[in-house]
């Protein structure tokens, strides 16, 4: 009993000094560290009253951020060692030995004007409403108040050293140290100084010799930013990592999905739905092949009715790409190559738009056909950035999007205005046309240019893309056979240059056009000057050239494999690809294509016949005619049903007149037959019909 009471008084006594210990930690401030044998204060933490304030003057670099939020506590560690290693920096790496002097002035923070502070968005949400913050951890550059920049969510420490760089670098321009300072590892505590040749020279002495030739190889000697710039280092991924689909409830799919910016590939599915079943296997090996690269779910629909509805789930299977607040859908072929393949490109979403020169470029343009450059200067907003992210999503399994500031660029595709939006395909720029900021800032309307453009210059014409294709334009496909693979390559790269030559063509005759309408608008300012009539003046002046009104037949190319799509080749168009390779230009919206040239030759797949048939084609009307690729009956059917969307009036008044000829026509059959029952009034039969010549009804022997 003693012992055991002995116990007891043990563990109260150390419950109480537990308790004592916790209660004061929670009155005690943030201690200081130590870096590189320097005392760092704790970072500055704002609050909702005085933030305003505080950031009003200066550079400030704000983490906002949620003490639950998992990618928040994950990012600390490299927050914390950023603000330390510049913090502790030197900006100035002088080579006096009396340089301890004049230390307090060489401070980072007195240097650059520049700090370092966060804010609990749990403990002051409106604050970080107010400055439109929506995704933890979003770390915002502020210049005398004003947001300048933002990042959102979690990123590397040489990510976001590169980030400071470019904002110390605007500050004082030619004062950081060309290749990035050399940086610590997270969480270390020290870091070797800067190499003093990769800083700006400042306070040598008269006489002092420079560093000889021999210290530094030849080639970084030449090229020093090439030699100390360090190799990025990519992170290693989190997601998904066992290679499963994880089931997801609302609580989960609220928490792991919606509330964070991870990127998600999650099914929406029946347990009863055939195509489901069908296609579970193939997501089931998808998500294997994703482990540690992309996160797969699933959600069935018949147990969590509200969150399929609150997703707009209208069919099953549904497959839905997420990535924070945004969502893009799926509707490619559901086999396990499709899968795979749209999940990789789904991947290199996450890391955001990249930033290529001219080098990277070049590489990139052997395996993409489309790319989409955002050629962006120093002046360029972080507003311009945030609409340019909110683009990628819809750009999945499409085109690469990327952002440059190397003029090596800006010489190649003649860039002047910044920012531009373009598009390369196979070397082929086209521009986006409108310049003003808030229209390159208009997601809605730069999508639309971009689904214009996305398709390169001779794509392959499958299922999931005839329609994107084929409609609205006039199409030169070329029907080929892979099984040749020598005359195969030869006959796409004769197509593609094809493309090419019609391309320039068009881009000419634009410019033609557009130079003829601005000539008879001068004219037309001109004649009103020399009369001197003031209201036809400001009438010629007020003429805008909008080349979208000028009529044009948009001509496209693909092509098809003839040999696996051979009924539907045979059926449409009559050609079997085993004979030969072949070419039609098809107008799909009118149900019609040609096959031959204007003198009765089969078109070759060669520039010279294609080139001369569009030509004759594309006039009003073609000069070769055209053969229908369906039935007669349904030929007929479709030009009424073209006619009367063509002409709805018009097609509305036609039935008002068959209407009411009918109307007439039944009205005068009522009144003939009412004539014919009535013999008594209106129809008289002479006495001898009436008597010999008929049986009225009288009696017969």
């Amino acid at each position: 009993m003693r012992f055991l009471l002995h116990g007891l008084l043990a563990l109260a006594t150390v419950a109480t000094t537990y308790a004592i210990d916790t209660s004061d930690s929670l009155d005690e401030k943030e201690p200081d560290t130590i870096f590189n044998d320097q005392t760092v204060p704790p970072m500055k933490d704002l609050t909702g009253e005085s933030i305003d304030q505080d950031i009003s003057k200066g550079n400030w670099l704000v983490e906002f951020y949620s003490p639950y939020c998992g990618h928040c506590k994950a990012f600390k560690p490299t927050w914390q060692t950023l603000y330390e290693f510049y913090y502790t920096s030197k900006p100035v790496l002088s080579t006096n030995s009396d340089a301890s002097n004049v230390d307090t002035l060489n401070s980072f923070t007195r240097y650059y004007d520049f700090k370092f502070a966060r804010m609990s968005c749990t403990a002051y949400r409106d604050a970080c409403s107010a400055k439109d913050i929506n995704v933890y951890p979003s770390t915002v550059l502020f210049k005398d108040g004003k947001a300048v920049k933002t990042i959102k969510g979690g990123r590397t420490l040489e990510e976001m050293s590169n980030f400071v760089e470019e904002a110390l670098e605007t500050i004082r321009p030619g004062s950081r140290p060309q290749g990035g300072p050399k940086l610590p590892k997270v969480g270390a505590s020290f870091v070797e100084p800067q190499d003093k040749k990769a800083a700006p020279e400042t306070d040598v002495k008269e006489g002092t010799e420079g560093p000889s030739s021999t210290e530094l190889p030849a080639d970084k000697e030449q090229n020093p930013s090439k030699a100390l710039e360090p190799e990025p280092t990519k992170p290693k991924s989190t997601s998904n990592p066992d290679g499963t689909s994880v089931p997801l409830t609302a609580e989960k799919f609220q928490k792991l999905v919606t509330n964070t910016l991870d990127p998600w590939f999650v099914k929406f599915y029946a347990p009863w739905c055939h195509h489901c079943q069908a296609m579970a296997p193939n997501w089931l090996q998808m998500a294997r092949e994703m482990k540690g690269k992309l996160n797969v779910g699933e959600v069935n629909c018949d147990v969590e009715k509200r969150l399929c509805k609150d997703a707009r789930v209208q069919g099953y299977p549904t497959l839905l790409f997420f990535r924070g607040g945004e969502r893009v859908e799926y509707n490619g072929l559901r086999g396990i190559g499709d899968l795979i393949d749209f999940a990789d490109k789904a991947v290199d979403v996450g890391s955001g738009v990249p930033d290529v020169d001219f080098d990277k470029f070049k590489k990139m343009e052997e395996t993409e056909e489309v790319i989409f450059v955002y050629h962006y200067d120093h002046a360029t907003t972080s507003e311009d950035f945030m609409a340019l992210e909110r683009l990628t999503l819809s750009l999945i399994g499409h085109a690469k999007l990327v952002k440059t500031k190397d003029p090596k660029l800006w010489d190649q595709f003649k860039i002047s205005t910044w920012p531009r939006l373009m598009v390369s395909r196979d070397g082929i720029p086209t521009y986006y046309t409108p310049l003003a900021p808030k229209d390159i800032r208009d997601t809605k309307k730069v999508l639309n240019w971009m689904k214009s453009v996305w398709v390169p210059i001779v794509p392959e014409l499958t299922s999931s893309n005839a329609r994107e294709i084929m409609d609205g334009k006039i199409v030169v496909l070329g029907i080929l056979n892979r099984e040749r693979s020598s005359e195969f390559i030869i006959a796409k790269r004769e197509m593609k240059e094809t493309a090419k030559l019609w391309i320039e063509r068009e881009t000419n005759m634009f410019k033609l056009e557009r130079q003829e309408l601005r000539d008879a608008k001068q004219l037309r300012i001109e004649e009103a000057e020399d009369r001197n009539d003031q209201r036809a003046l400001r009438s010629a002046k007020g003429i805008r050239i909008n080349m979208d009104d000028v009529p044009r037949k948009h001509v496209g190319f693909a092509w098809v494999d003839g040999i696996f799509w051979e009924r539907w080749v045979r059926t449409t168009y009559g050609l079997d690809v085993k004979n030969g390779e072949k070419v039609v230009i098809n107008d799909e919206d009118n149900r019609r294509y040609w096959d031959v040239t204007i003198n009765g030759e089969p078109i070759r797949i060669s520039r010279t016949s294609i080139l001369e048939t569009i030509s004759k084609v594309i006039t009003s009307p073609p000069k070769i005619t055209p053969k229908s690729t369906i039935g007669t009956f349904d030929s007929i059917m479709f030009h009424i049903r073209t006619a009367c969307g063509s002409h709805p009036w018009l097609a509305f008044g036609v039935l008002l007149g068959f209407l009411f000829a009918g109307s007439m026509w039944g009205k005068s059959r009522i009144r003939r037959g009412r004539s014919f029952g009535n013999t008594g009034g209106f129809f008289q039969l002479n006495e001898k019909d009436g008597l010999l010549g008929g049986n009225l009804g009288g009696k017969v022997d």
